[in-house]
């Protein structure tokens, strides 16, 4: 087979890279290891309302559980801090459908999509890359393409074999662990979030509505602590009285949070969303990231066919960490900061910001949010806080 794209892995980055280039008149071929696209999933499945019309995704109720309206914050001693909008300000999607509905509008744009099929290792021709070995239903095929997309989940082997450097230490990562399951109690407009370092230490337990009795209910911890997030999600739920009888699903998942890779396009080789660690060091979240680095990443490939000339693959690199890089390197630096935050720090914070300042923090325009804190006599009068926000400017 011979494509001028192929792209290996379709959660988010790659079928959107797949469709953009497919658009274009170029002939792609769009593949994923597992047999029904969409699942497992592993994500909370929250995500700003705003994408849709951004990346020219329809609005399509077959993917969307319910609308958001906000959130709400829990400090470790129960300390509130509310954030509601008018209108709905994000929704929770069903992944299962989603994605494979991202592959059916790369399809629909004229690439080809191949589930059940595994890459396995790069085709080198006078030593470069020229293509992948794969599996499509457990027979071999070697897929020529000359341009080659790594979009294939945090282990990326695709980008690992072609010679970029994926490395990251274990404590750039969270681990996660969610349920799926009955819940009541909490208000279905908002999704909910408990930070505390005996309820989760480095991250957060969330519960994200997906009816007005089931949601999404899970945890992110550092991956590197000696207990698991199994043992502290479970821990939570026996704390709030909440029984663990009625799981719908149960997802395990490695979250990046940080271990951005630096060099995004190697010759014909270019590595997108989680596989390149693009993904909200805060909260996790990497849905919108691997949208914004698909379309970058998208243009160039176009660009680099158009004019024949792949060194222009170079410019994804240099627009994403100009742009969204240099977006999530300051809040990889908040996520830094919040790591040395004891509870009653925590329950300080959520006490000062509104709303509105802590979504600023959490999308790295926080600049001013700082400024104001550091005003504040509780800070002043503590040179360790003060040591830690200055950290932020």
């Amino acid at each position: 087979m011979k494509y001028d794209v192929v792209v290996v892995g379709s959660g988010i980055a790659g079928p959107i890279v797949a469709r953009n280039v497919a658009k274009a008149g170029y002939s792609v071929l769009l593949i994923d290891k597992k047999p029904a696209i969409g699942t497992p999933k592993q994500c909370a499945e929250g995500i700003s309302i705003k994408v849709f019309d951004k990346y020219d995704i329809p609005y399509d109720k077959r993917y969307i559980n319910r609308e958001i309206y906000g959130a709400k914050l829990y400090s470790p001693s129960g300390h509130e801090l509310e954030l509601r909008y008018k209108e709905a300000s994000g929704v929770i999607l069903e992944r299962k459908v989603f994605d494979k509905m991202l592959a059916y509008y790369a399809a629909k744009a004229g690439a080809d999509v191949l589930a059940r099929t595994e890459a396995k290792d790069v085709i080198r021709k006078d030593g470069k890359v020229a293509g992948i070995k794969a599996k499509h239903e457990d027979e071999p095929v070697e897929i020529y393409a000359d341009i080659i997309v790594a979009a294939d989940g945090v282990e990326s082997m695709i980008a690992r074999k072609a010679g970029i450097n994926t490395y990251a230490p274990p404590h750039e990562f969270d681990s996660s662990y969610e349920y799926e399951m009955l819940i009541e109690g909490y208000d279905p407009d908002l999704i909910h979030l408990w930070f505390g370092n005996e309820v989760a230490p480095r991250g957060y337990v969330w519960v994200f509505p997906k009816d007005e009795d089931r949601a999404n209910v899970g945890i992110g911890i550092a991956s590197d602590h000696p207990e698991t997030a199994k043992y502290y999600l479970d821990k939570w739920l026996k704390e709030n009285n909440i029984p663990a009888k009625k799981l719908l699903e149960i997802n395990v998942g490695v979250v990046p949070v940080g271990g951005f890779v630096k060099e995004l396009a190697k010759d014909n080789v270019l590595v997108v969303g989680d596989a390149a660690r693009q993904v909200n060091p805060m909260h996790g979240g990497g849905m919108a990231e691997a949208m914004e680095a698909g379309t970058i990443a998208s243009k160039w490939i176009v660009r680099a066919l158009e004019e024949e000339n792949i060194s222009l693959l170079q410019n994804y690199t240099k627009e994403w960490w100009e742009t969204d890089g240099k977006r999530l390197e300051k809040v990889l630096k908040v996520r830094k900061v919040t790591e040395k935050l004891t509870d009653e720090d925590l329950d300080l914070f959520i006490q000062l910001l509104s709303g509105a300042d802590a979504e600023k923090i959490a999308s790295g325009n926080y600049g001013e949010v700082i400024k104001a804190l550091l005003k504040h006599p509780k800070v002043v009068l503590s040179p360790r806080r003060m040591n830690l926000l200055r950290q932020l400017l």
